[in-house]
């Protein structure tokens, strides 16, 4: 490993080389793509340096124990300096080890969510609503942005489904592993005799995909055009600017009616269309590694059950790392930190510990 971390140390130091050479600054493309590497190695680098101090100070504490001679303090203190170095050491050891797991090649990207209702009619219509808003308070406490992609709402205002885009540096990293089913045990406000429902609602996460990850071909695409529908809206029924897209080949339908312009519309149903493809690609690849994998954390499996929002007990139950914390409101306006650190730091000790049984 620490061959490995050596072999950082160079190339970033390489990377600061190329970055003060005048023919390499001139080319831009060439500049954004060593700055995004540096950017990815630099942690390492840093986190190698941080080890190498340590080992340096028990190396010279222990050469010093050497001089100190028949003085027993100096010797205890000495001998204390050196394991507390140590110490350090280990600890950016297993840092690095972490900063070296493989990284997912999305991470940095912007999201589409999409959510649909499940069972329990318009109660689950309602709670896809309230997990729209979830995401979206989370996303503006992250300062990224949320655009609403394609809508179709029930005439209580909850969604049938919703699609949006979240977009900010990192997003898919933090929203990976909300792919699957959620459900909500409560009064529903259009019972009557006040008994508790439990409804679901899907969440599918997907990393926004770019033009050169998925390439299309218009022979394959059967685009319609059709009038809005929905709950609201002045233009609704009025002019055909919905539209639908069918990928031929892999029978995926998209369809986008939230914008009144027919061109908007097709180009969100365009974006909606790459990133399915993509996450199907990213599917296959889930599905090789998945025999090796002792956890499933956000393998966007959408026939399990992954988390329980209970209102009368004020809980949220994450059943796939089996944490429960009782602050429900909070969660539901956008604190969802403490939850996705949970999920993010069980995947990766799995991969630590597949990583090891690699080894």
């Amino acid at each position: 490993m620490l061959e490995k971390v050596r072999q950082v140390e160079d190339r970033v130091n390489e990377i600061d080389r190329l970055l003060c050479d005048p023919a390499v600054s001139a080319d831009v493309a060439r500049t954004t793509a060593l700055l995004k590497e540096l950017k990815t190695l630099t942690p390492v680098a840093e986190k190698y340096r941080e080890y190498r101090q340590y080992e340096e100070s028990a190396a010279a504490a222990a050469d010093m124990m050497e001089e100190a001679g028949a003085d027993k303090a100096l010797r205890e203190e000495l001998f204390s300096e050196a394991e507390d170095a140590k110490a350090e050491m280990a600890r950016c050891l297993e840092e690095l080890k972490v900063l070296l797991l493989p990284k997912d090649a999305h991470d940095e990207r912007s999201v589409i969510i999409e959510i649909r209702s499940g069972a329990g009619g318009e109660e689950s219509a309602l709670f896809a609503a309230v997990l729209f808003r979830m995401y979206a308070m989370y996303a503006e406490r992250r300062g990224w942005k949320t655009e609403v992609m394609n809508v179709n709402e029930t005439t209580l205002g909850g969604y049938k489904e919703i699609s949006f885009l979240i977009e900010g540096e990192g997003a898919f990293s933090r929203f990976k592993f909300e792919s699957g089913v959620h459900r909500v045990q409560r009064i529903p406000v259009t019972e009557a005799n006040g008994k508790i429902q439990t409804s679901t609602a899907t969440v599918a996460v997907l990393p926004q995909a770019e033009e050169v990850d998925v390439a299309l071909n218009p022979a394959d695409l059967v685009i319609d055009t059709f009038r809005s529908s929905g709950a609201g809206g002045q233009h609704i029924n009025k002019t055909e600017s919905a539209i639908r897209i069918t990928h031929v080949p892999t029978g995926t339908v998209v369809e986008c009616q939230d914008e009144r312009s027919q061109y908007k519309n097709k180009d969100k149903a365009m974006k909606v269309l790459r990133s399915r493809l993509l996450e199907r690609e990213i599917e296959k690849q889930q599905a090789e590694i998945a025999g090796t994998r002792r956890l499933q954390v956000g393998t966007g499996d959408r026939s399990e059950r992954i988390r329980t929002y209970n209102y009368p007990q004020n809980r949220v139950t994450d059943h796939r790392i089996g944490l429960t914390l009782y602050k429900l409101e909070s969660i539901l306006n956008g604190d969802l930190d403490e939850l996705i650190d949970a999920l993010i730091t069980t995947d990766t000790a799995d991969r630590l510990q597949a990583m090891g049984e690699e080894d």
